[in-house]
């Protein structure tokens, strides 16, 4: 009988040596990660690419929105693992970190291709759409360097589907314009279409651009596209309307100034 007591208190001594061990190793884990955690993976650098709507410092705001954002290992896992509310205008968010560099994060952001917007007055808000039409947000906040559609007529609109106008040429034609004013980098503050004659006004700082119907648009846009920068710091209208092969005559109408009247 005290043999098999002095058996179980041995047992005992050693039970606890080995959990007195397991908890000194579990709080020296635990420790050590709070250290490394908080010694090597805190933000110091954040690195936008992708963005243009949005400043970096507006991306970083989002990126780094609650009380853990100190560390770069939290907001990588957040992004890596959980859905993350984006901004309107953008695709999605994704975040990077080189576990050479444990201080920097990287985010590359994907915007939706917006080409231009409407107003609509039923529900108050811009439609801003795609490439193809379709309509990807719809705001009252106006983007920069997007351009306004006026003279068309659409008094409701609905989310990711297209336009719809009941022009379908008026569409097509809209579409491969503000196509091209992106491809060829052209900046337009406003484009007017005008639905009885098919016929485009582009708007671009102080210059209005009289492009005329759809006709050789690609060509059009070409020659636009090296001609503005030479009108920079003018007013008037550049007349592209009657431009075609045969015909490649380009004029500029200065505008003319209002002459004051003489007080006696």
């Amino acid at each position: 009988m005290i043999k098999e007591e002095r058996r179980r208190q041995r047992l005992r001594k050693k039970r606890r040596r080995t959990v007195l061990v397991c908890l000194l190793l579990l709080f020296l884990l635990v420790g050590g990660g709070y250290l490394l955690v908080t010694r090597v993976y805190t933000v110091e650098k954040v690195r936008v690419v992708g963005n243009e709507l949005y400043t970096d410092e507006q991306i970083e705001q989002v990126v780094r929105s609650d009380e853990y954002s100190w560390s770069t290992l939290y907001v990588y896992l957040k992004y890596r693992f959980f859905h993350t509310s984006a901004l309107p205008f953008v695709d999605s968010i994704a975040v990077g970190m080189d576990l050479r560099k444990p201080h920097v994060l990287t985010v590359e952001v994907t915007e939706k291709g917006i080409l231009g917007y409407l107003y609509i007055d039923s529900i108050d808000q811009n439609a801003y759409f795609d490439k193809d039409g379709f309509v990807v947000e719809t705001s009252q906040e106006v983007i920069r360097d997007v351009p306004k559609i006026e003279g068309l007529t659409c008094d409701s609109v609905v989310l990711y589907e297209k336009l719809p106008l009941e022009d379908a040429a008026a569409l097509k034609n809209l579409l491969s314009l503000t196509q091209l004013l992106e491809k060829y980098e052209i900046s337009a503050e406003r484009i007017l279409y005008q639905e009885a004659s098919g016929r485009m006004l582009v708007y671009s700082d102080d210059i209005t651009v009289n492009v005329g119907s759809a006709d050789n648009l690609t060509d059009k846009l070409m020659r636009l596209e090296y001609i503005l920068p030479e009108l920079t710091g003018k007013k008037g209208t550049l007349h592209l309307e009657n431009w075609s092969n045969e015909n490649t005559d380009i004029i500029f109408e200065p505008k003319k100034s209002k002459k004051k009247k003489k007080t006696k």
